[in-house]
């Protein structure tokens, strides 16, 4: 039987999984589409999930790197330019969750966050573990927002009612 640190790590590959999974054979065209009012397309939300689930939370968190890389301007981790190919920001957030997992296999669950806000509570990220469940939650929140939008683009339902 898996440890509870094994089952969370499961998780967390499953949710990345599950995304990676919504944007398999959409054409370059459909995952720069907005199908919802507030305008995000496929690709943006997988940037926003390289820069801000994983390497923030990860990269600088976790593992206390610079945060100098951030994009500048609102929702700047949600824009992908015009001319940067699909490839790369699919291999960007790919390249992100393997840097994510080395962090946490260096990691124990239980060791606090190398990096703090200081207007965090102390009792929100107490500890790696806390972080990993955060980032699960987003990521599944996204996953999710996919699926929906996967729907709208052509059809294809993750779960079929």
């Amino acid at each position: 039987m898996p440890s509870e640190d094994e089952s969370l790590l499961s998780a967390l590959t499953g949710v990345r999984r599950h995304v990676l999974d919504q944007l398999e054979g959409l054409a370059e065209g459909d995952l720069r589409r907005s199908v919802l009012p507030s305008g995000w397309c496929p690709l943006g939300l997988v940037r926003h999930l390289t820069l801000s689930d994983e390497r923030f939370w990860f990269e600088v968190v976790v593992a206390g790197g610079p945060l100098d890389w951030w994009p500048e301007g609102e929702r700047g981790d949600w824009l992908v330019g015009p001319d940067e190919p699909a490839t790369a920001v699919l291999s960007a957030y790919r390249t992100a969750i393997v840097a994510s997992d080395e962090i946490l296999a260096g990691t124990s669950l239980d060791a606090a966050p190398l990096h703090r806000e200081p207007d965090w509570p102390d009792e929100r990220f107490v500890d790696v573990r806390s972080v990993v469940q955060h980032v699960i939650v987003e990521t599944a929140t996204h996953a999710g927002q996919l699926d929906v939008v996967r729907e709208l683009i052509d059809g294809r339902q993750y779960i079929v009612l």
